[in-house]
This record gives structure tokens, C-alpha cells and sequence, in this order.
């Protein structure tokens, strides 16, 4: 079921759609080197197979879970024989810095055209001299008509399936299961259809997906993406306020091989995003846990991982931080550029100044407990409250401290 054109490809319309940017470089017939950087199942192994077929050039693919340098300098000495060699990458945030570096050499000499793939921020897993000499483009997860319609593509085109009289009368298990993963939505399907080849009535309904899943979840895994139900499992734990769950989930990814700076990292974001400053020393030790696995590495890490987890597991939880930034966000998209006002601007010139940029300008420390109350949002928005501290001890005693400061403005 995998796609040959561009134009079977479902989903990513933004890069492959008529007139996008990665489709226009492909009908020219030079494309860029460049990672492809999105979740699992939205296409980015597929992008590069099209791209090889399209062009007509030698392609190498490569998996950084099991290759090292050797098979890099091999696949390089390969394509300095074969003109306009395609070399794709899976997983090339796994790759360490000594094999990152053995590519820029060859990319940068025109020896091969790099396609990596990465679910993981390139920004941080690409070393920043590889990167600069490629494009990244983003792959969005595929929405409920991009699934919908792989299914349907699969039961017209599928050599097995067009045979059977399938009725794909409720879809929603199949979405849900798959998570916007069209190769796990694809591998449920024919395991769902394989069960019921054992009744031959074919028809899809929620309640048999669901059975048969969980009869089979070990097939249903068997393309090697648990891992994001796992992680997924492991920040729900946290979230919960629940160590023995965390710890469990946590040793499952140990015992899976899993990249320590993988789980350090979600456990840095968790601190802020779901404990905050309910406890601020929250984020301390998960930065700490994320540069001590890095120095470390397995078996030991594994203390440390655990010690940091069960710690973020028993905190006191708040994302009152998070929810403030979207809920500014949303209002920056909304109202726009909204102008500084005049009293809090920068005023370097005596133009500026002249202007009134600074004037009326309260300097906080000239006053008794460094406070004045004054205004610091645009005119169309002020008094908005964006941060309401979350109903947990040590952000009850921010409330205590922001009411005393602005007492009914913010109705903290």
C-alpha cells in the first residue's frame, strides 16, 4: 500500500501538493538535502521512496538504530560510483555526533543528496553543521479524512481485500487505536480482517476493533511503534501523580533499549508543563537528571532516571503555567501587534524620550517592597489575567502575594 507518486500520497498536501515548495523542487528535478521531521506513520519514509522513483536516481536507505560509520562511509564510497545518489536515513536523530559528521563531507561535495528522518526536534538532535546544510520540512499527523481514506484505498487497491465483501461500517476504534499513524492503522486493519476471516462476516464495527486489539496487541506493535504508547503511559503516570506506574512504564523503556536523552528530555518539558511552579525545583532536577544521564549512559542511568521520575511522580501539580502562555498566545493571534505603552518603551534617544517613550515609568525598586502598581498590558487588553495560579500550596502562597500586590485588578 505504500505510494509510488506524489500524487497517491495521502495527507502533507503543504509539501507535496500542487505549487508547494518540495513538490516544485522534484517536478524541476534538484532537490535539496534535508530532514524530514514529523510523527511516526505521516509518511516521511514514503516521501523519500517517491522522490528516488521520481527522479530515477540510485537510492541507499539506511536505519541509525543498527547502522554506524562504517556502513555511512560504505554507502558514500557506493554513491561516489552512481551519480545523484539518494542517501535516506531513518531515524537519524540516533546517530551521535561522530556519525553525523562522517555525512557533511559528502553533502557538502555534492556526493550524495542526505534524506534524513527524525520524530524527534531536529534542532536538537542534528548536529548544527549537518543541519544548516539541509532543508527541514515538517510533516503534520494525518487528520480523520487522511485515515478514512487510506482505508479505503487499501480495501479498493489491497490484492486480498478488494476480494472480500467488507463493510466498513464504524471507523472510529480504527482511528483512535492508530493515533494518526497510517502504518499502525493499516497493520489494525488487517489484523482486524484477519480475525474475521475466521467468521467470514467482514464488517467493521467498533466494538469487534476493540476486541481484537486487545486479544492481539502484540501483532498490533509489531511495526515497532509501542514506544509512543509506551512514553505516552509513562507522562500519563506522572500526570497522575502515581510512582509505581511511572517506574513501571519507565522500566519497560529501559528494557526496550530506549535513548536516555528520549526520556530525560519529556521528563524536562513534564516539569513545566504539568508541575510548574507548584514545585520550581521540579524543573531543576529533571535538567539535572538530563545532562547527568548524558555524562553517564546506561546501566547507571537507569538510577537517575528513576530517581528523577518518581520525584516529578509524588510532586504537587500545576499547569497553570502552560495554560497561561496558550491562553496569551491565542490572544496575540487574535488582537494582533497590539503597541507598547508609551510608559514602558525603551527610550535610548532623546528623540525617543522627547516622544514619550519612558515617560510616567515607575522604576519598581524606588518603591516600599519594590512594588507600584502600574500598567504593563496594551490599553485593549489590560487587566487580563493570564496566570491563575493553580490550587496547590506553594502556588496558593503566589495568589496570597499577587492579591496583597494587585489587590482586585486581576481578581487573584
Amino acid at each position: 500500500m505504500r505510494p509510488k507518486t506524489l500524487d497517491d500520497l495521502v495527507g502533507q498536501e503543504h509539501l507535496t501538493g500542487t505549487g508547494s515548495i518540495l513538490r516544485s523542487a522534484i517536478e524541476r528535478g534538484k532537490i535539496p538535502s534535508m530532514i524530514l521531521w514529523g510523527p511516526p506513520g505521516t509518511g516521511k519514509t514514503t516521501i523519500a521512496n517517491i522522490i528516488a522513483h521520481t527522479l530515477s536516481v540510485p537510492f541507499i536507505q539506511l536505519s541509525a538504530i543498527s547502522a554506524g560509520v562504517k556502513d555511512v562511509r560504505e554507502s558514500i564510497a557506493q554513491a561516489q560510483l552512481q551519480s545523484g545518489t539518494i542517501l535516506f536515513i531513518d531515524e537519524i536523530h540516533r546517530f551521535n555526533k561522530g556519525q553525523q559528521d562522517a555525512l557533511l563531507g559528502a553533502v557538502e561535495k555534492g556526493i550524495i543528496t542526505l534524506i534524513g528522518a527524525t520524530t524527534e526536534n531536529p534542532s536538537f538532535e542534528v548536529n548544527s553543521a549537518l543541519l544548516s546544510r539541509c532543508q527541514v520540512y515538517v510533516l503534520k499527523p494525518l487528520g480523520e479524512d487522511d485515515l478514512i481514506k487510506l482505508l479505503h484505498q487499501a480495501l479498493e487497491k489491497d490484492e486480498e481485500l478488494k476480494n472480500k465483501n467488507i463493510e466498513l461500517k464504524e471507523t472510529e476504534a480504527l482511528l483512535r487505536l492508530s493515533g494518526g499513524d497510517a502504518r499502525k492503522l493499516l497493520n489494525l486493519f488487517e489484523i482486524v480482517i484477519d480475525a474475521l476471516s475466521e467468521t467470514e462476516q467482514f464488517i467493521i464495527l467498533d466494538e469487534k476493533v476493540m476486541a481484537i486489539a486487545q486479544q492481539r496487541i502484540a501483532l498490533y506493535d509489531k511495526s515497532g511503534e509501542q514506544h509512543y504508547d509506551i512514553i505516552s503511559a509513562f507522562i500519563k503516570s506522572m500526570r497522575g501523580s502515581d510512582p509505581n506506574g511511572a517506574i513501571y512504564w519507565l522500566a519497560r523503556m529501559i528494557e526496550g533499549g530506549e535513548d536516555v536523552k528520549f526520556i530525560a528530555r519529556r521528563m524536562v518539558i513534564f516539569a513545566s508543563e504539568d508541575i510548574s511552579n507548584a514545585n520550581p525545583n521540579a524543573l531543576l532536577l529533571a535538567n539535572a537528571c538530563f545532562d547527568a544521564v548524558n555524562k553517564i549512559g546506561y546501566p547507571e542511568a537507569r538510577i537517575i532516571l528513576a530517581q528523577c521520575a518518581s520525584y516529578l511522580a509524588s510532586s504537587h501539580k500545576s499547569n497553570a503555567s502552560y495554560m497561561a502562555i496558550e491562553e496569551a498566545l491565542e490572544m496575540v493571534r487574535r488582537q494582533g501587534d497590539l503597541p507598547v505603552p508609551l510608559h514602558i518603551r525603551n527610550a535610548p534617544t532623546s528623540l525617543m524620550k522627547r516622544m514619550g517613550y519612558g515617560k510616567n515609568y515607575k522604576y519598581a525598586h524606588s518603591f516600599e517592597n519594590n512594588f507600584t502598581e502600574q500598567e504593563f498590558l496594551p490599553d485593549e487588553i489590560k487587566g487580563t489575567a493570564f496566570y491563575e495560579p493553580g490550587k496547590n500550596p506553594r502556588e496558593e502562597e503566589l495568589r496570597r502575594y499577587l492579591k496583597s500586590l494587585w489587590k482586585e485588578k486581576y481578581g487573584y
